[in-house]
């Protein structure tokens, strides 16, 4: 029930918020996102980590092709979606000071968008999955068109065409599953029993992977991204790379490691190469903006490429260490993304070479955004040193000559981060940010608890590791047993 309600509950409120006062719509918004966390946190307290998956509904739903409405959780998901629900809050507050047009329809389409990536992260038939996959993409076209700045249209245009070019590849692939095996389901027990010879899951890889290299984005697929981060409103920019993101990462553990896993040992260093060019590629165009807000997008960028190089040498501690930075970079995404809010609201711009000596006037400000920026350079003691630290580990153990590019990347985000701060927040104040004022009840709502997640996830790594290992031991498990299945056919 549970996984049912991860989906209802968000798609639920977005309808009930059309027949509420135009008043009341970010409040009730705010409430729906509240329920979500909390009956996540609940299911967390009666998940069985070694149960497998749990929280399930599958019944037949067009059965003549084989689909099933198959739902559940197992440690992995359920990670997932307490990332969704948690930051959700967070988002919908950090609108509270903006005002948008057509409220309702704007938190609505923010809704039906948490309730589509939770379908996401729960759904248990490949079909499903893919309807989920594409429904989230819906919100996000309009919420970018109707509530974006600059050239929204071109933008919105070319991120819809990027990432609907992509899922059609993908749904290619899942069709051919259906009917590779003689069952033609494409239920998730389907299709981890198919053994499909090494040429098929070339191109199984292939079609997939493109799918997801675009929605991570992995370089050079990744050109829609910081047009997009930049022009979308903050929230939505909050979700697309706290949340939105997350799904390529997690479909690649899900769907691509434990059902095509030959492939991945034999061209999965082609995309850990790109991925790697990314980051390098990311960190150097980061270096010199003059944007915050694109500079942050361009920062996200290369964090996300390590997460998917770690990802793909297909090992216990890079798939770990990769859900480990799942989480820490949901939350200080969203943290940077809203501390560029927090700019613009007050300076109506974010061009770091218009802002300086914001400390002096608002110290507390400071030192939270630092922290967040801390955080996302993965100081030890914060969310992302775990992850980054397993996740380079896992890359040295699979090329040291990789994971020497990769590292190099970590030390330039270092640079361009603290750089920014530099110019943005310490020095002499300009004539716009002498008027600079401390953060409001609702800034002081969003950004603390961010910084005690930071420190709670950074103190406490376990606490994720712990929920995710047997999950990820059965991903391993299916990955070997497939190949041995390979083996014996040949």
């Amino acid at each position: 029930m549970q996984s049912l309600l991860a989906i209802l509950i968000p798609i639920v409120s977005a309808v009930i918020l059309f027949v509420l006062p135009k008043a009341n719509a970010k409040q009730f918004a705010l409430i729906s996102a509240i329920i979500s966390l909390g009956v996540t946190i609940a299911s967390y307290f009666v998940f069985d980590i070694n149960g497998g998956e749990q929280f399930s509904i599958n019944v037949p739903w067009i059965e003549m092709l084989g689909i099933q409405f198959h739902i559940g959780m197992d440690g992995i998901s359920l990670l997932m979606v307490f990332l969704c629900n948690l930051l959700m809050p967070f988002i919908i507050l950090s609108a509270f000071k903006d005002e948008y047009s057509n409220t309702k329809v704007f938190y609505a389409l923010m809704l039906v968008m948490q309730g589509a990536m939770n379908g996401v992260f729960v759904a248990m038939d490949m079909f499903l999955y893919y309807i989920f996959w594409e429904l989230a993409l819906i919100p996000a076209y309009f919420l970018v068109l109707r509530w974006g700045t600059g050239e929204a249209r071109k933008i919105t245009i070319k991120f819809f065409i990027y990432t609907l070019f992509g899922s059609l590849f993908m749904l290619v692939g899942i069709i051919w599953m259906a009917y590779y095996g003689t069952n033609g389901s494409t239920d998730i027990s389907a299709i981890y029993n198919l053994v499909i010879d090494e040429r098929t899951q070339m191109f199984l890889f292939f079609a997939f992977m493109l799918a997801y290299a675009i929605k991570i984005p992995v370089f050079p697929f990744h050109t829609w991204q910081p047009d997009t981060y930049t022009s979308a409103p903050a929230p939505v920019t909050m979700m697309l790379s706290g949340i939105m993101l997350k799904m390529g990462l997690y479909s690649i553990i899900r769907w691509v490691l434990p059902v095509m896993p030959d492939a991945v040992n034999e061209y999965g260093i082609y995309v850990i190469i790109l991925a790697t060019i990314g980051v390098l590629y990311a960190s150097s165009i980061a270096w010199v903006q003059k944007d915050l807000k694109r500079l942050f997008a361009y920062a996200s960028l290369a964090h996300v490429g390590i997460i998917a190089a770690g990802l793909l040498t297909a090992t216990a501690i890079g798939i770990q260490g990769g859900l480990l930075q799942m989480v820490a970079h949901g939350i200080y995404a969203v943290g940077l993304f809203y501390i560029c809010q927090i700019i613009y609201r007050q300076q109506q711009n974010h061009v770091i070479d218009k802002l300086g000596g914001i400390r002096l006037k608002a110290p507390l400000f400071a030192g939270m955004y630092l922290v967040i920026l801390l955080a996302s350079v993965s100081l030890p003691l914060t969310n992302a040193f775990p992850g980054e630290f397993m996740l380079l580990s896992s890359i040295y153990t699979f090329n040291p000559w990789i994971c020497l590019f990769a590292g190099s990347g970590v030390i330039l985000g270092a640079m361009y981060m603290l750089s920014s701060y530099q110019k943005v927040m310490l020095g002499e104040t300009t004539g716009s940010t002498n008027h600079f004022h401390e953060l409001n009840f609702y800034d002081k709502v969003v950004l603390i608890p961010i910084v005690i997640l930071i420190f709670i996830f950074g103190l406490f790594p376990n606490s994720i590791n712990d929920l995710t290992a047997p999950a990820v031991d059965a991903i391993i498990n299916q990955m070997q047993s497939h190949t041995e299945a390979i083996n014996i056919n040949r």
